[in-house]
């Protein structure tokens, strides 16, 4: 039998104007754990459409040999049938239905009547729940569940299906440190079961530390394959000079700390869930100064985001209480107009879902929290947007021919560096950024960290939430620790390590009141 179990040989697939995929081959051996790295727009993802049928055959030239054939998938459901299924980054979960309701979506469970038989479904999904490690109940709303457990769903649903070669595209992205542990011990589990598994990641701590061979993408093109047995240990370094075709002398741009007078003060703030009777904030407090940026660790589920979008005009929670002061003087913030209109901007963790408008172009995103800067009698003054976001464009190094180029069409990392442009553009004090630098690429993260510098370097005072503590230990100035909705901890950044962050992180697991 061939070792490989897939061989995509000489693929090119090419869109208007664009060629996406130049020869690209990959070879994955059956049973490994095989990883696919590259930049955002490197063509990772649009080899894994090739492969699996989004893009099917004879949209693209070259050829796919699958178990020692040929193969010419003509949709999803005939790569499915042969045991190759893809999880994307963003989930296909139906969030008002059940989980065996997810599980077995178009591959319903059916009696002798040929009605579906929801016992014999909720029977199997409970089955396949336990074979990844969760403890549900089959018939729970799949929007009860936390992402992490969403993604153990999606892994059920692919083993339903009786799966060979899995591919998950960024599987940790949204995840936490504990979450994504869990998953990768899954996927050597699947491995033992003798399940092939693809992995495009962006983290290369997991990828290093999980995958058996790697294969790089740079511009479309097939770089290099790095077998990790044969080649030793494979270092971060290694994979990132095949990645931008450099080598990056740190992960993290150097700064020197010149922190000034305090810009924002939160004194006792509490916030409440919006539909339980819980607090998910505590009677926190804590304080950033001009030109300082301060870190915010915590476990999922410890508040970081609640108390970050309550601070930002209260646009999460209810019975908001406590104080907030700008400058030193107490100001009220009860709306985001209100927020915007003392210097305070949050950047949303969910860039696609809440912090652009895909189907729009780069101009109207990065104008639409400060249009009274561009009005003129209630009109907006079309030819000044259009010069603001081009300057925005340039001074960000967003990769666009123009700005109005649909965002939905850019790179994670460009999409992100809209999001901050979008709020720069409002002239804040103070930015809160909340994970800034999830599901992109390790050049576009030092982008944005060099661009963070800057903005601190100009006096801005920046709050930076993150669930990847190198991230924090490389860029803050002091770390804040959230457990439960309670400030545990404040350390400077010269004597936090990841081990007493997390001791701080898991330090008040008790349901807050």
């Amino acid at each position: 039998m061939d070792d490989n179990i897939l061989e995509m040989r000489h693929i090119t697939k090419t869109f208007p104007g664009v060629a996406a995929l130049q020869d690209v081959s990959l070879a994955v051996r059956r049973g490994e754990i095989h990883a696919i790295c590259g930049e955002n727009g490197a063509g990772k993802s649009t080899l894994m459409k090739v492969l699996s049928g989004v893009y099917p055959s004879g949209s693209y030239d070259g050829e796919i040999v699958y178990d020692g054939r040929p193969v010419h998938f003509r949709g999803i459901r005939d790569s499915e049938a042969r045991g190759i299924v893809i999880i994307h980054q963003e989930l296909a979960l139906v969030p008002y239905l059940s989980i065996a309701e997810n599980i077995f979506l178009g591959n319903e469970r059916r009696g002798r009547s040929g009605l579906i038989d929801w016992n014999r479904a909720n029977a199997e999904a409970t089955r396949l729940l336990a074979s990844v490690g969760l403890h549900e109940n089959a018939m729970t709303p799949i929007i009860a569940l936390g992402v992490g457990k969403q993604q153990l769903v999606e892994i059920a649903k692919a083993l339903s299906k009786k799966v060979r070669l899995l591919i998950l595209d960024e599987p940790t992205a949204a995840l936490n440190d504990i979450d994504s542990a869990h998953l990768l011990d899954l996927l050597r589990q699947l491995q033992q079961r003798g399940i092939t598994c693809i992995m495009i990641s962006h983290k290369l701590n997991e990828i290093t530390a999980i995958a058996d061979s790697i294969t790089v993408l740079r511009d479309g093109h097939t770089v290099e394959r790095l077998d990790v047995p044969a080649a030793g240990d494979v270092s971060q370094e290694r994979i990132i000079r095949g990645m931008v075709g450099r080598d990056l002398t740190s992960f993290y741009p150097e700064r020197v700390a010149r922190p000034g007078p305090e810009v924002l003060r939160i004194e006792d703030w509490s916030v409440r869930h919006p539909t339980q009777n819980r607090l998910v904030v505590d009677r926190a407090s804590l304080h950033v100064r001009a030109g300082e940026i301060v870190g915010i660790a915590g476990l999922m589920g410890a508040g970081r985001t609640e108390l970050a979008m309550s601070v930002f005009g209260r646009s999460y929670g209810r019975d908001v209480t406590g104080r907030l002061f700008m400058h030193g003087r107490r100001v009220k913030a009860r709306t985001v107009a209100d927020a915007i209109g003392n210097g305070i901007a949050y950047a949303t963790e969910d860039r696609k879902r809440y912090g652009l408008n895909l189907i729009d172009d780069i101009r109207h995103n990065i104008s639409a929290a400060a249009l009274d800067k561009l009005a003129r009698l209630g009109w907006v003054h079309d030819n000044e947007e259009i010069r603001a976001a081009e300057q925005s464009r340039q001074e960000m190094n967003i990769k666009a021919p123009s700005v109005m180029d649909l965002v939905g069409k850019l790179s994670g990392g460009n999409q992100q560096k809209v999001v901050l442009s979008k709020w720069l553009f409002t002239d804040p004090d103070v930015l809160i950024l909340d994970e800034p630098t999830r599901g992109i690429d390790v050049g576009a993260k030092y982008e944005i960290y060099t661009i963070v510098n800057r903005l601190v370097a100009d006096g801005k005072a920046i709050i930076m939430i993150s669930s990847e503590l190198p991230e924090l230990l490389g860029m803050c100035d002091r770390i804040y620790t959230l457990a439960a909705g309670r400030i545990t901890g404040e350390v400077p950044v010269g004597e936090a390590t990841q081990e007493n962050l997390m001791q701080l992180m898991a330090k008040d697991k008790e349901p807050v009141r």
